[in-house]
């Protein structure tokens, strides 16, 4: 299912772009993220002289998810809503109480421009955040000789990005690519779709030629039928794109030579090809095409979302893999969340009336209403009892320490905010759009308004009970 935030009209898309990891090539996230982990353990210990018992930390999948909220100064990770109030908080393993997040907080509003802060936009960090607080607990119960929590955030990016860069990630990736990769036949099928109603189609990616030609050539490859080799299939294909610098800032393409994988500086106008570098406004301007023929389908939050609508106004699609499960959850937990909505609606008008009564009091400068005050109380209390359980139960089948990565409670999640913003439509998975027609109307619906709300409770005259 194909998930619409703005009116996007297929038929006028010419030129339809995609990032490659998370989003045409699709991973064992699970796999992928333990094998992050352990090579930034190892670096850990072999270039910043971490002690050697950190090895013994062990991967958990679920101790992070998409959109949390790195602390590098106090060594927190929140979870934000859509005005950037934190909703749930960690130090280290070990949940915050809302008492003690409000000492160290004072508001509860968190600026992200503050450089303090890192945000988890991919899954590709899952691992370096669920590892950031797993060594902020080691340092505060055992290891009292782990730098500040500050440098353990600035040594794990250090590592993690030398992990991609040096080959010790994706050389393990090609040697055992079957347990990182997902083949996803229905992809491929749908893009050659694509190309018979005559939409172009591109890759940006951030990775190298070489790694890009592995992944492709095992994903794409085996399952064309209309073209015989990737290269065919998309009009460009560009490489070490450095995105989201790709969409803000002015650089030189590289033409790569497929053979050998040697490039040359692009003297003149972007033709179909492979390349390295460059960047969107010579893309556009080359092609000669408005930012709104041009769809671009990415994983990442900021780096292929954000800045490219603000900075190109590209229409855009985001892939969040975590979706299918969140959607499915949502399914299973439905009778429980009516169950919790007829409770609510039984305890409001309760609240109203208290509420009502109180001012009753204080405007006649009388006790008069404290023995109904107490029954209506009571009659709260009781409906607590009932509802707390069955929040606990819905809590229990998403993430255990997160909740829903689209929401924090019945707000939506800052992540969620984002998404909603930036992206003209979301999906799971890329096959879900491609199965579609590339005619394809996606019409946005009316999204209510506060004041647009049917039931609306009434004022509540005290003289009624």
């Amino acid at each position: 299912m194909v998930f619409v935030n703005r009116t996007l009209n297929l038929k006028k898309i010419n030129y339809i772009g995609f990032d490659m990891d998370h989003t045409l090539i699709r991973y064992n996230s699970d796999h992928f993220e333990s094998l992050a982990h352990s090579v930034m353990l190892e670096k850990l210990v072999s270039d910043k002289d971490y002690p050697k018992s950190i090895l013994n930390l062990k991967f958990d999948f679920d101790r992070a998810i998409r959109g949390l909220v790195i602390d590098r100064k106090l060594g927190n990770v929140l979870k934000l809503s859509r005005h950037s109030a934190i909703r749930t908080s960690y130090h280290g393993l070990n949940a915050l109480d809302y008492k003690t997040q409000r000492r160290l907080y004072k508001s509860t509003y968190i600026d992200l421009s503050d450089p303090s802060y890192d945000t988890i936009d991919t899954t590709f960090s899952i691992a370096y955040a669920g590892l950031f607080m797993q060594l902020v607990d080691l340092k505060e119960s055992s290891e009292k000789g782990l730098p500040d929590f500050q440098i353990i955030a600035e040594d794990l990016n250090y590592v993690l990005d030398r992990g991609h860069r040096d080959g010790s990630i994706k050389s393990v990736v090609e040697n055992k690519i079957s347990d990182f990769v997902i083949k996803d036949p229905d992809c491929v099928q749908g893009l050659e779709k694509f190309v018979k109603h005559h939409k172009k189609l591109f890759v940006i990616t951030n990775s190298d030629f070489h790694y890009t030609k592995m992944l492709l050539d095992h994903a794409i490859n085996p399952f064309l039928k209309n073209h015989s080799h990737w290269s065919e299939l998309f009009e460009f294909t560009i490489t070490s794109a450095q995105k989201p610098a790709f969409f803000t800032e002015k650089r030189s393409f590289l033409k790569v030579n497929p053979e050998d994988g040697s490039m040359t500086n692009l003297t003149s106008k972007i033709t179909p090809g492979i390349y390295q570098g460059g960047c969107a406004t010579t893309f556009t301007n080359d092609l000669e095409l408005s930012p709104d023929e041009i769809l671009y389908i990415g994983d990442h939050i900021y780096g292929d979302i954000v800045r490219l609508k603000k900075d190109c106004a590209w229409r855009t699609a985001l892939v969040v893999e975590e979706l299918e499960a969140e959607v499915q959850k949502l399914r299973e937990t439905q009778k429980v969340t009516d169950e919790i909505d007829i409770l609510m609606e039984k305890k409001i008008p309760l609240e109203t009336k208290i509420d009502a009564l109180i001012s009753e009091n204080i405007e006649t400068g009388t006790k008069k209403n404290e023995k109904k005050i107490d029954d209506l109380i009571h009659k709260i209390n009781d409906i607590d009892k009932n509802i707390s359980p069955l929040i606990k139960k819905r809590q229990s089948v998403f993430n255990p320490l997160w909740g829903e990565v689209m929401r924090v409670g019945i707000e939506e999640s800052y992540f969620a905010y984002q998404v909603e913003r930036f992206a003209c439509v979301y999906m799971s998975r890329l096959s879900e759009l491609l199965a579609l027609s590339p005619r394809t109307y996606f019409r946005s619906m009316k999204k209510p308004l506060a004041h647009d709300i049917q039931k609306i409770t009434p004022a509540v005259d005290s003289s009624s009970f």
